[in-house]
């Protein structure tokens, strides 16, 4: 018996190391096989999208999506303002966009986000304000610019000081920089303060990469950023989006019209929510499309209305700029019966004036020594493009 016993443990002992070695040898084959999740989505539209939400106590300072295309180290920021305004079947009534994340969090938030912007974020980063102040301290300060001191009191009676100048913030003073608010500040105002810390912060990235992605450091950078990826992963991120060149970034604002709603003053998007769909993938093909360094530039418009429709060139200068360019007049044209829009470019960038003429559906682009253009148009030596509106211009398109 006593034997038997022996053998019987013994093939038990073989049976149970057989089967670790079963499930050591399956997990060693997952762990290889894995897929990276930013090396898939680089795989699938050679862009990183990365959604970033700065919150205090559930409340959303600021919402920034950063596109960002690593083989030019190009990146743009579309800043989605937090009285963002429309129907949301998350929370089944029309309200704030940040107020979603206050309500159902993070994961249903980035989904209206990318309903807004028409496009997937595989990629969510949640700073907490009080998590953030301590990044802040890692990462060695944020450089920003304060253009006048701040001394304030806050809603608990603390008093907030901040000197002047180009100035290097510690944690104390950047929550102090994303939260104080004067007077006379509107929500503008406001909104740009904190998407400047939205810059600072890519920047320090990229100051500090080395530091930071070092194997003995990154796991206590990782826990101050609540990210929906795995710490492998969100290394993975911080080392391309820290290429960036942040010097460069100049965010994307939601254009729109402001209406009161319950109380509320909600910025609703200009044609239902197109226009920014229209600028986000605008945006996105010119970082991966130009290859010189145009796309870190802005790019200065003239307009001119060459119809009878009073505020045509005015009208359309606000479409222009929610899209990322400079328009420096809005006029009159020579007459007001052109029948064909037409863009003149003065600068010889044909890439530049596709983008451009794509984004209003203009085919009709004249190079500056060009004959055939316009009789008696006088172009403006200060500008890139001149746009002639013509009786084809619905305000939105050319049809």
């Amino acid at each position: 018996m006593r034997l038997r016993k022996t053998t019987g443990n013994k093939g038990g002992f073989v049976l149970l190391l057989i089967v670790l070695i079963l499930v050591g040898l399956m997990v060693f084959l997952a762990l290889s096989l894995r897929t990276n999740v930013i090396d898939e989505n680089l795989k699938g539209d050679r862009v990183i999208k990365t959604l970033f939400v700065m919150e205090d106590r559930n409340q959303v300072l600021f919402t920034d999506v950063l596109i960002y295309y690593p083989v030019s180290k190009r990146g743009a920021l579309i800043d989605i303002t937090g009285n963002t305004g429309a129907i949301f079947q998350s929370i089944g009534r029309v309200d704030r966009i940040d107020a979603i994340y206050t309500e159902k969090g993070i994961e249903t938030y980035k989904a209206e986000i990318e309903k807004l912007i028409g496009m997937t974020i595989p990629v969510s980063v949640v700073l907490h304000l009080d998590d953030f102040g301590e990044l802040t301290d890692m990462l060695g300060g944020m450089k920003l610019f304060v253009p006048s001191p701040v001394d304030e009191v806050g809603d608990d009676g603390a008093r907030m000081l901040l000197p002047s100048g180009a100035v290097t913030l510690d944690g104390d003073k950047i929550n102090t920089y994303l939260t104080y608010r004067t007077a006379d500040e509107t929500d503008a105002d406001l909104e740009e303060r904190r998407q400047n810390v939205m810059i600072a912060l890519l920047s320090a990235f990229s100051r500090n990469a080395s530091v930071m992605l070092a194997k003995a450091n990154f796991p206590q950078f990782a826990k101050r950023l609540d990210a929906n990826i795995d710490s492998r992963d969100l290394h993975r991120l911080l080392s391309e989006i820290a290429q960036v060149d942040a010097d460069h970034l100049v965010p994307q604002v939601i254009t729109g019209s402001k209406r009161v709603v319950d109380g509320k003053s909600l910025l609703f998007p200009f044609y239902d929510g197109q226009l920014i769909k229209d600028v986000v993938r605008q945006v996105t093909n010119s970082l991966i499309s130009l290859e010189d360094n145009g796309v870190n530039r802005i790019y200065v418009l003239e307009i001119q209305n060459g119809t009878t429709v009073q505020g045509l060139a005015r009208n359309t200068s606000a479409l222009l700029q929610s899209a990322g360019y400079d328009v420096l007049s809005t006029l009159n044209a020579d007459k007001n019966d052109y029948e064909k829009t037409v863009i003149i470019n003065h600068i010889g960038n044909a890439e530049v004036a596709k983008s451009l003429g794509d984004f209003i559906h203009c085919e009709n682009i004249l190079e500056e020594n060009v004959q055939s253009e316009p009789a008696g148009l006088e172009v403006g030596a200060n500008v890139d493009f001149t746009i002639i509106l013509g009786k084809d211009f619905d305000g939105r398109y050319v049809r």
